[in-house]
């Protein structure tokens, strides 16, 4: 039986290896998918960064509070005058920035001592405008604080009486903690990077050898049916793993495309943690060829097999985001789901976290079982059901 399978093995290696536009498409994306996230990452980062640094602040009708004016120079932010038409700029998204609109009557009300009323306007489709609101309102809140503080001291009043207790704020997140925040997209791109490269080798072993009529002359071989199974398996379950080694290798020459300097300095993604990737991604290749398998060998076409396989592809891809959506953290039931639970270890490595090995040995354990029972059920239906 080893011997048909290494037989059987070799043959649709070959094969797989044959088809040279999708094998070329394949390499190339899985190539290609460390750069481009790392890219998107850090232009992501350096825009945030880039508006952080210009220190301006948008405000519509600012001559009318000099007071204010003086205030924010004297932060280091320059003031900058509100485009026309600011608001509906702000709902179609072409203006990045929230808009501080001072009313007419600003610097009466605060000569009476009436408080008076500023708007910041932004956008909640405007993902921009609601990133740079926050420092916008620390800054009033200061000015806020600042004019009380006057008031009190004018008043001979002490402005620590009104400070019932001080509030110090403590990040307790490690730097590779808050590196992993940013790099959460890269355990999911990698592992629709495995899908998607066995998903064609698996339904062109299957359904499209049913297809070509290749199939019935290699089941009238004298070898047991298992040992086919076992080759053809073994041939997708190659290509995946090869695509899982090269989408976790591309992101070592990929760090050299980051554009942010403290980007740079948080991505942690060495040798190491490829080769743990990889080692996770490994018994997952191995389950995801062999369910591909079983939903296209009963498929008639390869077309048929590729509208079914959509449903794999949809599961797949849709479970590593219960760890985004999930707010309260991983729970020990995501060791048992297959792709979610290499999503969570993975996550585990880009944090800089220990991976016990009872964790690694059941997300394993699990795939084996997987892929055991999808290759029995190949093996069983090659044996009794009639190809035609």
């Amino acid at each position: 039986m080893i011997a048909a399978a290494w037989t059987v093995y070799l043959k649709e290696l070959v094969d797989a290896l044959r088809d040279r536009r999708t094998l070329l498409v394949v390499l190339l994306s899985s190539v290609a998918i460390g750069p481009a996230v790392l890219v998107l990452i850090s232009q992501l980062v350096a825009g945030i960064e880039k508006r952080a640094e210009a220190r301006e602040v948008v405000v519509h009708g600012i001559e009318h509070a000099p007071t204010l004016r003086n205030y924010l120079e004297r932060q280091t932010y320059t003031v900058r005058a509100a485009p026309v038409g600011y608001e509906q700029q702000l709902k179609d998204s072409t203006l990045g920035d929230p808009v501080l609109v001072v009313p007419a009557d600003f610097e009466a009300d605060m000569a009476r001592g009436k408080a008076p009323v500023v708007e910041l306007l932004a956008s909640a489709t405007n993902q921009r405008s609601q990133t740079g609101s926050g420092p916008v309102l620390r800054l009033l809140r200061g000015f806020n604080q600042e004019q009380a503080t006057l008031r009190l001291a004018v008043r001979g009043v002490s402005p620590a009486a009104l400070e019932a207790l001080r509030v110090e704020e403590r990040d307790l997140a490690d730097p590779a903690s808050r590196a992993a925040q940013l790099s959460t997209l890269v355990p999911f791109f990698v592992l629709m990077a495995v899908l998607y490269g066995a998903l064609n080798a698996a339904l062109d072993t299957t359904a499209g050898e049913r297809e070509r009529g290749s199939l019935e002359p290699l089941l009238m071989n004298p070898a047991p049916r298992l040992a086919l199974v076992l080759g053809k398996w073994g041939a997708v379950a190659s290509v995946g793993i090869l695509i899982a080694v090269l989408s976790c290798l591309s992101f070592l020459p990929g760090q050299w495309l980051l554009r942010s300097e403290s980007l740079s300095a948080l991505f942690r993604f060495g040798i190491g943690e490829a080769a743990t990737f990889v080692g996770l991604l490994l018994p997952l290749a191995g389950a995801l060829a062999a369910v591909l398998m079983a939903v296209a060998i009963r498929c008639k076409s390869f077309k048929e097999a590729q509208a079914n396989a959509t449903i794999v592809l949809l599961v797949v891809s849709l479970l590593p985001l219960v760890t985004i959506f999930n707010q309260e953290g991983p729970a020990p039931w995501h060791l048992w789901v297959p792709a979610l639970a290499q999503t969570t270890l993975m996550a585990r490595v880009l944090r800089g976290e220990a991976l016990p090995w009872a964790d690694v040995a059941l997300a394993a354990g699990v795939c084996v079982l997987l892929a055991a029972l999808a290759i029995g059920f190949v093996a069983r239906t090659l044996r009794t059901a009639a190809l035609k």
